[in-house]
């Protein structure tokens, strides 16, 4: 029989010192690697900040340069405004003085016409406006204050454009002439063979031959109350002299005066054409009165009274 021989395991003693080096060790490393961790974090941070930072300052640096270029570009244009309105404020005077001058040709008493009158103006009192936005505000009531006198002396155009109506119309209003300066008479007023369908049909007015684009005038003053497309007339314009005459020109390549033109005899009105119901370049010529159309030949060759 064989006897295993049991070696006593021998336990050393706690050493406590070696325990507590450990544990500082331990203790070192966790702090060493905290703090790498935290360095590292804070590095990063700080870039980030950095570059945060830089994007900023560009961007003020762009916001800084667009408010420079924008100013400029302001004062630019504000030169720009005050050059023009300096200019528009020539033109009013200038048609204060043509007014004036107009008056004065036509006879026209003062009481009846006043071109130098001043614009009214008015309003509750303000407060007062800071310098710095005073030069914008400026040129803004210098634009209003020009709108009112161009306004005013619009209107005070029309006055004298009827008043010297009612002082010459009636010396240039009877109709008489031709209503081209050059071309010749190709068609006559009355029952004639229709040039598109071959049957007789009425032809109400007479027809002036000649070259596209010569000049088609009036032969009267007064105002223009068509001066477009119409059927069968093509580019029209039709004239009131007033009293129940009126004149119609057709068939015009181009028109020259628009509604509410006021008008002189001999003044060119259109361009000789070829639209709407036409064969070949020329003016058809009408006569009306009361609306009813009559024969205009008999003005054609008669003396004007100028």
């Amino acid at each position: 029989m064989s006897l295993i021989e049991v070696k006593k395991a021998t336990v050393r003693p706690f050493n406590p010192i070696a325990w507590g080096c450990g544990f500082v060790c331990v203790l070192l490393s966790v702090s060493v690697v905290l703090n790498v961790y935290q360095w590292q974090a804070q590095t990063k941070e700080r870039e980030h900040v950095a570059v945060s930072l830089q994007k900023v300052k560009a961007e003020y640096q762009q916001h800084n340069t667009d408010v420079v270029n924008l100013r400029a570009k302001t004062q630019d244009h504000l030169l720009a405004y005050q050059m023009k309105l300096a200019q528009l404020q020539g033109e009013v005077n200038r048609l204060a003085a043509l007014g004036e001058k107009l008056a004065e040709v036509a006879s026209i008493p003062e009481n009846e016409y006043d071109m130098l009158q001043s614009v009214a103006q008015g309003g509750p009192a303000t407060e007062d406006i800071a310098s710095s936005q005073w030069v914008a505000l400026d040129v803004f009531k210098e634009i209003d204050q020009i709108d009112l006198a161009l306004a005013s002396q619009a209107h005070k155009m029309s006055l004298l454009e009827s008043v010297l109506m009612n002082h010459h119309i009636e010396e240039s209003s009877q109709i008489s002439g031709k209503p081209v300066t050059q071309g010749w008479l190709s068609s006559y007023f009355g029952v004639r063979k229709d040039p598109f369908s071959g049957e007789p049909a009425m032809h109400k007015g007479l027809d002036f031959a000649g070259i596209e684009g010569d000049a088609v005038i009036t032969t009267g003053a007064g105002v223009v109350t068509w001066a477009s497309e119409r059927s069968g007339y093509g580019n029209l314009v039709e004239i009131d002299h007033g009293q129940g005459v009126a004149t119609r020109y057709g068939h015009n390549r181009t028109i020259l005066v628009k509604v509410g033109d006021v008008v002189e005899k001999g003044q060119a009105i259109a361009e000789l054409g070829n639209t709407g119901r036409s064969t070949g370049a020329h003016v058809h010529y009408e006569l009306l009165n009361n609306g009813e159309a009559t024969n205009p030949l008999r003005t054609v060759y008669r003396t004007s009274a100028n």
